[in-house]
């Protein structure tokens, strides 16, 4: 097992580099490469174990710099050295540079990546490298803090969230900074939402498939540096880790939280067949989990794999993220296809993996919010529920769930058990919060979407209709895509917000995709990842400056916020034990006629379902998906008389029509497809 050594990377002192990187027990000797009037200064490295340290004179802050690894060429074994190759420092902490040339940036002569015989062209030019940077300040330790019981996410791009922001300058739009813009602030604290989850911000490159067919990896699943902001999102070149850090700033003192999408399951190289860009020429396979053959174990399906059981790899993650945490000062982390670092070689999923303890034990790490995206590309890397404290989980079983009941679909017991918190999934060891419910996210359609199609329309990414999940669990109430039929346009509508309305009030934590508060579409189609235009790109156009739905998204969440009952630590049970005479269950679950559900009940596909929480105050859920009105018995309101309506999807802002008390007792008939909530008049 090789030694860590104390300090990898770059490091600048005075005008002196100070170098330490990672090759493989075979390399036979490394170069620090920098740019000179000749062409390129070369530093040879001195070896120390399986660690390589040199320095350099006369460096300064911005000056560029890459790798070369002298050694042997036996792909078979996973050993792929070829000097030819400039090669990205893995802790560099800023890049510069694309990939112009996928077939001089392989290591391999010919098409065959096993080929017995290197490609020498030299690929400095056409790969990216990395940029030598001074250490910045410790970002400040004051932070939002949001209890996770008071947690409620937005899921955005940088970019798309402000590309078409006509409040936000030409020149900030698609930028942290545009980000930080006072009117994306300004919208994200009037919506109530506590904490802004990014997708990658990580310094990232397209994957060979992409490259091969001219196209670019808008999302930024395809990481080139972990410890470097993407450049393409800064507003002044090379100022990308100061307008991250100026970012969090802002958004901190608006009382907003900040939380990374990360990608530690694959990098930017692809299979074998891809580039070599860093570990592959560093040490294959002390990166990549290979199989015997030297061929890479793809549980991710993005062509490679990074071993969870390499030391190498725990400490470049153990590094990145402290690094986001301690100088770039962010609040915690998405793990994308989190399976994978539970997974060691790309074997069976362990919750005690070292990877996975070593995150959640770090006296850095455990003390900011962790959600693991608990699956991958594989059956056995389905884990939802699967993860130990303190992590926090994508709940897809809560977005199927969701979905399913609101298109008339599944049985009682499912819907039952998402609003609950997902007891099924985290209890005992964890709390509601550990479940991240959502019912759209950014793979996958957006809500406008979600109620206006059945199938997927994924033609525009040039995949032929082989990218993107069959597995939608939509409807389009009729017609397929837009259409001018004002009745199946106000059933959208209503069913939108019926959704959002489950969502809000559930038990867990929240989390929101952008833009689904601005009615964005994107036309039918579910994986937008390569698409850098207005099919990804928020639309903010509405005919009075405020968008409906991000009128209602503030009503319920305001509704959340002023219900204790909704923010729960612990979950629910059917006990006595939160009315002051212990007569009445903290939540009780209801036939439209006012009796309990009985154990069979809860097997059936029932269409409407009427929930009691108690509380301060007390809240009635009405779920009615059904196709025709249904008369639901106002239950006894814990010894009050009245119910008030707070939340009706049947409005565009939520607003009840009336907000008159309704005797506990008397019948309500709720309309077809509606969600409404009532709230207990104040005890008396």
């Amino acid at each position: 097992m090789p030694t860590i050594a104390p300090r990898p990377g770059a490091h600048l002192d005075g005008d002196v580099l100070h170098v330490t990187v990672p090759a493989a027990t075979s390399a036979e000797a490394v170069e620090l490469c920098l740019p000179s009037p000749g062409g390129e200064r070369r530093i040879e490295l001195r070896r120390s174990g399986d660690w390589w340290s040199g320095r350099a004179d006369g460096v300064s802050d911005g000056d560029a710099y890459g790798l070369r690894v002298h050694g042997p060429w036996d792909p078979g074994r996973g050993v792929r050295t070829n000097p030819a190759k400039l090669l990205v420092d893995p802790w560099t902490r800023r890049v510069e540079g694309t990939v112009t040339s996928l077939e001089i940036a392989r290591a391999f002569a010919g098409t065959d990546a096993f080929s017995t015989r290197r490609d020498d062209r030299d690929s400095a030019g056409s790969v990216p490298h990395g940029i030598v940077t001074a250490d910045l300040d410790p970002a400040p330790t004051t932070r939002p803090g949001v209890p996770w019981a008071d947690t409620v996410i937005y899921e955005t791009h940088v970019r798309d969230l402000t590309m078409r922001h006509p409040e936000v300058p030409g020149h900030l739009r698609g930028t942290y900074a545009g980000v930080a813009h006072p009117a994306v602030v300004d919208h994200l604290v009037a919506l109530g939402a506590t904490t802004v989850e990014l997708l990658p911000v990580f310094a990232h490159t397209s994957e060979p498939s992409l490259l091969a067919r001219g196209r670019t990896n808008h999302w930024g699943y395809s990481t080139l540096a972990y410890l470097a902001p993407h450049p393409g999102y800064a507003s002044t070149p090379g100022r990308e880790a100061q307008e991250f850090r100026a970012m969090v700033a802002t958004l901190h003192a608006a009382g907003l939280e900040v939380v990374l999408d990360v990608v530690f399951n694959h990098t930017c190289e692809g299979g074998a067949d891809g580039p070599s860009l860093s570990w592959r020429g560093l040490d294959a396979a002390g990166w990549y989990a290979l199989d015997a053959r030297g061929r890479d174990v793809d549980v991710t399906g993005c062509g490679n794999t990074l071993d969870a059981a390499s030391p190498l790899v725990g400490a470049l993650v153990v590094d990145s993220l402290r690094h986001w945490v301690t100088t770039m000062g962010v609040d915690g982390f998405r793990f994308d296809l989190a399976s994978t670092l539970g997974r060691p070689r790309g074997g069976a999923f362990d919750p005690a993996a070292p990877l996975l303890g070593a995150i959640a034990d770090d006296p850095v790490l455990s003390q900011v919010k962790l959600i693991a995206e608990p699956w991958d590309a594989t059956g056995e890397g389905y884990q939802v529920g699967g993860f130990p404290p303190p992590w926090a989980e994508w709940n897809g079983r809560f977005r199927d769930g969701v979905r399913d009941f609101w298109r008339g679909h599944g049985p009682v017991s499912e819907i039952v058990t998402r609003l609950a918190g997902s007891s099924d999934l985290y209890w005992p060891a964890r709390t509601p919060a550990a479940s991240v419910n959502f019912v759209t996210a950014h793979d996958g359609f957006t809500l406008a979407d979600l109620v206006a199609y059945e199938r997927k329309h994924n033609e525009a990414n040039g995949e032929q209709g082989r990218d993107g999940t069959d597995d939608n669990r939509s409807w389009n109430h009729g017609v397929e895509g837009p259409t001018s039929d004002p009745a199946i346009l106000a059933l959208r509508d209503r069913q939108a917000r019926n959704l959002l309305t489950t969502l809000l009030l559930s038990a867990g934590t929240p989390m929101l995709l952008g833009g689904d508060e601005l009615g964005h579409t994107q036309h039918g189609n579910n994986n937008v990842y390569s698409l850098d235009d207005e099919t990804s790109w928020r639309s903010w156009s509405s005919p009075d400056g405020r968008p409906a739905l991000v009128d209602f998204v503030a009503r319920a969440l305001a509704l959340r916020r002023a219900t204790p009952a909704l923010r729960r630590t612990d979950f629910f049970y059917g006990r006595e034990d939160t009315d002051p005479d212990g007569a009445a269950p903290d939540i009780a679950w209801l036939h439209p006629d006012g009796r309990e559900l009985a154990e069979p009940d809860f097997h059936h596909h029932g269409r409407t379902l009427v929930v009691r929480v108690d509380g301060d105050p007390a809240l009635l859920l009405v779920l009615h998906s059904g196709g025709g009105p249904v008369d639901v018995l106002l239950p006894d309101a814990f010894g009050d008389t009245a119910w008030v309506p707070v939340l009706d999807p049947g409005t565009a802002s939520g607003a009840p029509p009336s907000t008159e008390p309704l005797p506990a007792g008397d019948v309500l008939t709720v309309p077809a497809h509606t969600a409404l909530v009532l709230k207990a008049s104040p005890r008396g």
